[in-house]
């Protein structure tokens, strides 16, 4: 069982270095990044970029389904009979879209550390907490993005007719199917635009978890920046990078928004 395992993580990193799109034998700076500072290896920065733009991807992709989840959630609980609900969701919108981003990084980065260390010290440790940078990052992302991720898909709710809603209990479907099969398509539909634009915001803040230490692009380019003295060579490099993410992006989206439209398309 270990030689097979060995054997697989061999064929996984042999497949990792052809695949690479960056350093690998054809990737992006193996072919123009030459001998100098773009260049793979201990001569130059690019496997240093290449590692701050997976960890860009990796956090925005682990951010939109949690902002989704939750914003989802909020939404349903905005249109909600409960009071209690509705006051709730509506005061979680209010301050995490009324905070500067940043702000609401350090607040989860550095008061998360300090709720868990005196959770702690309660029951008798003097333990230190230092909470994953990468985690933090993804919360605060997540918590900004469902605050406007929320209002988007309320809006989207608001413009389904009620009339679906009786249909699908017309026809005996619950409550529950007639969420997933009668209004969530519709609401994908309707939402996608709003939530497309959020997906692009969401790209862009990612920069921000570079304050707490987490190697994304900014924070790789920036210590190369610095080390270099080279400070408009990686910059504009960060700023290519993240145009390269915007556009692969807007062909996602308008892919999917393609798809989600296709029996209108057929009208």
């Amino acid at each position: 069982m270990g030689g097979l395992f060995s054997a697989l993580g061999s064929l996984w990193a042999t497949l990792s270095y052809w695949l690479d799109p960056f350093c690998g034998p054809v990737g992006i700076f193996s072919l123009f990044g030459g001998d100098g500072l773009l260049s793979c290896g201990n001569v130059g920065w690019a496997d240093e970029i290449a590692l701050g733009v997976k960890v860009t991807v990796i956090l925005a992709l682990i951010t939109l389904p949690v902002g989704l989840l939750l914003g989802f959630l909020i939404a349903l609980s905005m249109q909600s009979e409960e009071w209690s609900l509705r006051t709730a969701a509506g005061i979680y919108t209010t301050i995490f879209r009324g905070l500067p981003e940043l702000l609401t990084l350090f607040i989860v980065y550095y008061g998360f550390q300090m709720m868990v260390q005196a959770v702690l010290a309660s029951f008798g440790s003097e333990e230190r907490v230092e909470i994953n940078a990468f985690f933090a990052g993804m919360l605060a992302l997540s918590v900004v993005f469902s605050s406007y991720c929320s209002e988007v898909l309320l809006s989207a709710f608001r413009a389904i007719p009620k009339g679906q809603y009786e249909a699908g209990n017309a026809v005996g479907l619950s409550r529950g199917r007639t969420m997933r099969l009668v209004i969530v398509p519709q609401l994908i539909r309707i939402a996608l635009p709003g939530l497309g634009n959020l997906w692009m915001n969401l790209i862009k803040d990612t920069a921000l978890v570079s304050v707490i230490g987490l190697t994304d692009i900014l924070r790789q380019t920036g210590v190369a920046a610095k080390v270099t003295k080279e400070a408009f060579i990686f910059y504009a490099l960060a700023c290519a990078l993240y145009l390269v993410l915007a556009t692969l992006s807007s062909f996602g989206v308008n892919a999917i928004s393609n798809w989600a439209n296709r029996a209108e398309a057929r009208r």
